[in-house]
């Protein structure tokens, strides 16, 4: 396992994260996705942190808060130091009421009208605040080292974002910010305030990134590898896509998250190239395709580090795996074409005006 700073931090996190939107599903999207209980999820924490993993991300919204709740557990459980682990988790969404099986009609009603609260999402300075501290009641902790903002808000300035989340830092229950899912012209104007104002900045940028979607190139790694911001892939097997599970026009495994939670959205006739590029890759190194996906995007030098989730120990170590997979410079050329991006403008303008200026000093 290597290790990298975060942004331009002095934050030292290891190149996988374990992502645990699968701890505690049950009901809706979330028995989709995962389902594990408090062993399992406390199992599959040690068996990360003793490869090396020292990464750990959740979030408020994950399994109605369960994930954070079982994340923290897992930490006391498992005898984890926090001096050692770095916690992330994020803001943004509805955390909705769990009832138990046996809930009283009056307690269900309850529950409904709260969902039509106006200030449980978003990223107004009450939710905020309201949110880091259910966060850290749920984790049992007295901060987390990175708290990310988990989406757009509409009708929230970025001023009072940034006020928030700098106030929240200066009160000693965050240490470090960041976010997902945003565009890159809105990170650069929320830390061109962060600058004006003397506050805390975003260092990391939780994004969609896998080989087959590389749409984060376009504007958010440029953005990225300007400013020093850490760029952390969520879904990086495209929500199983990329495991080598699925063929083309052939149905996938009946158990597995996508037959009945079809998300992220992908190409999927580029998708399977990629699959199909990916195989001899594979058999070449004795190694699973899924460890090819991971491994690409390992050796990606704007990526910090990668989020991988799983529902088994032995899924987990077989992602653990993508660490010793080395990929050659041909190896590496053969991927990246299959996967290249269509022509955009104006990034194919840049290019051809770039090209047209660099040959001018030879």
């Amino acid at each position: 396992m290597k290790y990298k700073t975060l942004g331009r931090t002095g934050l030292v996190v290891s190149e996988m994260c374990l992502g645990t939107m699968t701890f505690g599903g049950s009901g809706g999207i979330w028995s989709a996705i995962g389902g594990q209980d408090q062993d399992t999820a406390s199992n599959l924490v040690r068996q990360a942190f003793d490869a090396g993993i020292n990464f750990f991300d959740t979030a408020d919204v994950y399994a109605n808060g369960v994930s954070e709740h079982m994340l923290g557990q897992a930490v006391i459980d498992k005898g984890l130091r926090r001096d050692e682990i770095v916690i992330a988790t994020k803001a943004h969404g509805r955390v909705q009421d769990l009832l138990p099986p046996d809930a009283s009609p009056h307690a269900e009603a309850e529950a409904k009208r709260r969902q039509t609260t106006r200030n449980i999402s978003g990223l107004s300075r009450k939710h905020l605040f309201d949110a880091i501290d259910a966060s850290l009641r749920r984790l049992k902790m007295d901060h987390v080292d990175l708290y990310q903002i988990h989406g757009y808000d509409p009708l929230t300035p970025l001023e009072e974002v940034m006020d928030s989340l700098n106030d929240i830092v200066r009160s000693g229950r965050v240490r470090y910010i960041g976010l997902c899912n945003r565009a890159a012209w809105e990170t650069a104007k929320a830390n061109g305030i962060a600058e004006r104002h003397n506050y805390a900045r975003f260092e990391s940028m939780q994004m969609y990134y896998t080989l087959a979607s590389r749409d984060l190139e376009r504007e958010v790694v440029p953005l990225a590898m300007s400013e020093k911001l850490a760029i952390l892939p969520w879904s990086p097997l495209a929500g199983g896509l990329l495991s080598g599970k699925f063929k083309r026009n052939q149905a996938g495994p009946n158990n597995a998250r996508r037959a009945s939670f079809d998300f992220p959205p992908v190409n999927k006739e580029r998708l399977f190239d990629c699959v199909e590029a990916m195989e001899p890759i594979a058999a070449a190194h004795q190694v699973s395709v899924a460890q090819v996906a991971l491994a690409w995007l390992l050796h990606r030098p704007w990526v910090t580090s990668v989020i991988i989730g799983a529902k088994t120990e032995e899924q987990l170590s077989d992602n653990l795996g993508a660490v010793s997979v080395h990929l050659s410079g041909d190896e590496l050329a053969t991927l990246d074409k299959v996967s290249a991006l269509p022509p955009e403008y104006p990034g194919w303008m840049f290019e051809v005006q770039g090209r047209d200026r660099a040959s001018s000093v030879g």
